[in-house]
């Protein structure tokens, strides 16, 4: 039976923010405050759960902070498979101003990994069998070069196991030989992928069908507020997102990452998957951590899925 494994390089714990106004020197006051274990794999892992997919989460784990997130997932009754670094898993701040309606993002760089480090993670990944399922997802710390994405790649070719990629980095257009059996870039990332600016819809599908005919098998591509776009050779289906209060973006890509996901596991339909998924990202959005789903289905019936393609 398939398995599913997760893979942040670099986790975090988010720590969330809410102040009426972010002042120069002065003490500001909040009338808020979240801490949630985090990195774009672990919310992939947390979403997956919820829709009763297990996962084993691997990565780079340091110190007590990092201690924390096995912790977590522990009592959320998430496998771990973490490699031992030193130094201490980041925190990253999230701050709600609510004087300005604003988000202001800071985000650490963690500790750096030794060649040793990234060499024990890369056995734990060929230790994966054929059709298991394997997300990596986020930014890499210090220390790790991005063409471990494509050695990563590689190695799941060889063996057979379904790649999903969720990263910014440009060497994921190396990866591509490597058939990734799903790539989630956001709008941004595709254009830098391809050296553009301000692209259409039409465009932002142009594009997603070259990463298809390089040999990705599909392409999940995130627009925020202006929805998603899902391809491959047999299919084209975009969705709008639903209108909501903004308070935290952090991990609304990877509800929807993660969502979407299991509906693929799971053999759900596309078009539903889509619709489902971006009522979870929104949803997440729309409060200070991951959805817990309950409000999902209402979210989902402002949601309508257009067919580009006939044939789906």
């Amino acid at each position: 039976m398939s398995k599913v494994y997760t893979c942040t390089m670099n986790l975090a714990i988010d720590l969330f923010i809410e102040t009426e106004e972010l002042l120069p020197r002065v003490v500001n006051r909040t009338i808020d405050d979240d801490i949630q274990a985090n990195g774009k794999g672990v919310n992939v892992s947390l979403v997956l759960k919820m829709l009763g997919v297990s996962s084993t989460a691997l990565g780079f784990s340091g110190g007590f902070t990092g201690n924390y997130i096995e912790a977590f997932l522990k009592e959320k009754k998430i496998a771990t498979d973490f490699v031992p670094v030193e130094g201490l898993t980041r925190i990253n701040v999230f701050t709600q101003v609510n004087a300005e309606n604003t988000e202001y993002k800071l985000v650490n760089q963690g500790p750096e990994i030794q060649g040793e480090n990234t060499q024990a993670l890369l056995e734990k990944i060929s230790q994966l069998e054929a059709d298991d399922y394997l997300c990596v997802s986020g930014s890499l710390p210090r220390g790790v070069p991005p063409t471990i994405l494509v050695e990563i790649s590689r190695i799941c070719y060889e063996i057979g196991v379904h790649l999903i990629i969720d990263s910014s980095y440009k060497e994921i257009l190396d990866c591509l030989k490597y058939q990734p059996f799903l790539l989630k870039p956001n709008d941004e990332e595709l254009s830098e992928w391809f050296g553009k600016e301000l692209l259409t819809e039409d465009e932002y599908i142009a594009y997603g069908e070259k990463l298809i005919a390089a040999g990705a098998k599909n392409v999940l591509l995130s627009l925020g507020g202006d929805g998603a776009i899902f391809i491959n050779q047999d299919t084209c289906v975009k969705g709008n997102a639903p209108t909501g209060r903004v308070v935290n973006t952090a991990c609304a890509g990877d509800t929807l990452l993660g969502t979407f996901l299991a509906g693929l596991i799971q053999g759900q339909d596309t078009a539903g998957t889509l619709r489902r998924s971006l009522a979870a990202g929104s949803s997440t959005a729309f409060q200070k951590g991951l959805t817990d789903f309950s409000d999902v289905p209402i979210l989902e019936e402002q949601i309508k899925i257009t067919r580009r393609k006939e044939n789906d």
